[in-house]
């Protein structure tokens, strides 16, 4: 087989890439390592999940000089089509959470299309900052970043210190969105964020922390670290931070107990981890718990282990007690991030509420969801990616046959759609189980803060 690439002889011409991406990591990695990069040229990104992401454009406004006309984006499954006819050489794979076989599923597609295949790494991408940073990131999807993110939040306040939060980006709707500043519940609206988005700010915004997110994570941080002492780090999905940190906290779920040495590049958090959490520990079985402790104690010797509970609160139980209900869970923990359930579950069953199956009422692309991931349980993924979705979620919502909805997805949905039953809310939290907890292994690094940042410490 013939392979039409590019003359690299001597480096006098540009090696041809296609960054392999799904609206986030991959924009990273082309700001820090490509944009001004001569070695390459980057001509397309291409787009994994999530929907409505395909047949786009990397603004030029985002991609600089020396892509005048930005950089096209491509539905994934146009990879080998687009490594031929565009003579690529190299293939840089840049999004999260998946399966060691996924990953090199896609390494061998571009190889056998003539193409190197490559991942980033750390040392490649990441800035450093001048304020102190705490990451916290995760083995999956799902494993109670959000939550862990909230406490050491809920410390740093405590020990008189000002925490900005960065989230890892979700730029689905404006990809030349260079920083995006959230303060206010308002600001959710003025940003046309989605549901994943609104999922992963409203919690933090309910607490009075300031959320950065965007495509130019430079840009970002200059902003953040005007108005805190520490930046903590919100990561997505399994993806290691834009930022080095200071404190590497890393979330492993024993609810998926395996998953720490299975996934890219959950494994690669935890070898880096200064503290892998352990949460969930009050539903998963007791001996996943320990298996998923030794499991990352023998990754890492290095790391302080410890046990965290996740625990769920409705804001209405009486109005699900024993009632027939149809749980909407957040979307990424069910769909790629392959549990079953999530804490809308966990929470109607406390209260012995009887889950309705809605597959059968589902429609559009909720419908598809259930196809494309068939390890989701009882439960509906709360997609929302744009209006039409949303459109199909609400549909497919209120077609289900219950008495009730319990949200157990972040957001509040009755502010995007119409729910023509009651609906009740759940809340969740971490809590330390056992010792030494988060706040006794994060003291000593918190009072060196101190010491260094005064400048806009909280009263």
């Amino acid at each position: 087989m013939a392979f039409a690439h590019s003359d690299v002889a001597g480096g006098a011409t540009a090696r041809k890439a296609i960054i392999m991406g799904a609206a986030g990591r991959d924009f990273h990695n082309f700001n820090t390592y490509f944009k001004e990069n001569p070695a390459y040229e980057v001509v397309a990104f291409t787009a994994a999940q999530p929907p409505f992401n395909g047949n786009k454009t990397y603004p030029e406004s985002m991609a600089g000089r020396r892509y005048p006309n930005g950089i096209p984006i491509h539905p994934e499954d146009h990879l080998e089509s687009l490594i031929q006819s565009e003579g690529v050489t190299d293939v840089f794979f840049s999004y999260s959470d998946m399966s060691y076989d996924y990953l090199m599923h896609r390494a061998s597609m571009a190889e056998s299309k003539g193409a190197a295949f490559h991942l980033l790494g750390p040392g490649d991408t990441m800035i450093k900052a001048n304020k102190p940073v705490i990451a916290v990131v995760a083995v999956r999807t799902g494993a109670g970043k959000s939550t862990l993110t909230r406490k050491v939040s809920d410390i740093l306040q405590k020990r008189g210190l000002k925490p900005v939060v960065v989230r890892h980006p979700m730029p689905y709707n404006d990809l030349s969105a260079t920083v995006q500043r959230f303060e206010d519940p308002e600001d959710l609206d003025t940003y046309h964020v989605t549901v994943e988005e609104r999922e992963e700010y409203e919690g933090h915004l309910s607490r009075n922390l300031v959320v950065f997110t965007g495509v130019d994570y430079k840009a970002i941080l200059a902003e953040a670290e005007k108005e805190g002492d520490v930046i903590i780090w919100d990561g997505g999905n399994n993806d290691w931070s834009f930022y080095r940190p200071d404190v590497n906290i890393v979330v492993a779920d024993p609810l998926r107990q395996g998953h720490e040495s299975r996934y890219y590049p959950g494994e690669t958090n935890v070898r880096m981890a200064d503290i892998v959490v352990v949460n969930k520990v009050n539903v998963a079985p007791k001996d996943d718990v320990e298996k998923t402790v030794q499991s990352c104690a023998k990754l890492n010797s290095k790391a302080k282990v410890i046990k965290t509970r996740s625990e769920a609160v409705l804001d209405h139980p009486d109005w699900i007690r024993g009632k027939r209900v149809l749980v909407v869970e957040d979307a990424p923990s069910v769909t790629h991030g392959e549990l079953a359930y999530g804490a809308g579950t966990v929470a109607a069953k406390a209260v012995d509420a009887v889950l309705v199956d809605p597959r059968h009422w589902a429609v559009g692309s909720i419908k598809a969801a259930y196809e494309k991931y068939p390890t989701i349980g009882n439960v509906m993924p709360a997609l929302g990616y744009s209006s039409s979705q949303l459109t199909e979620l609400e549909d497919s919502i209120n077609a289900v046959e219950c008495d009730a909805v319990v949200l157990g997805t972040p957001a509040d949905l009755t502010k995007l759609i119409r729910i023509g039953k009651p609906v009740a809310r759940v809340a969740f939290e971490a809590y330390d189980e056992g010792k030494p907890t988060l706040e006794e292994l994060l003291a000593e690094k918190i009072e060196s803060f101190k010491r260094a940042a005064p400048a806009t410490r909280s009263a």
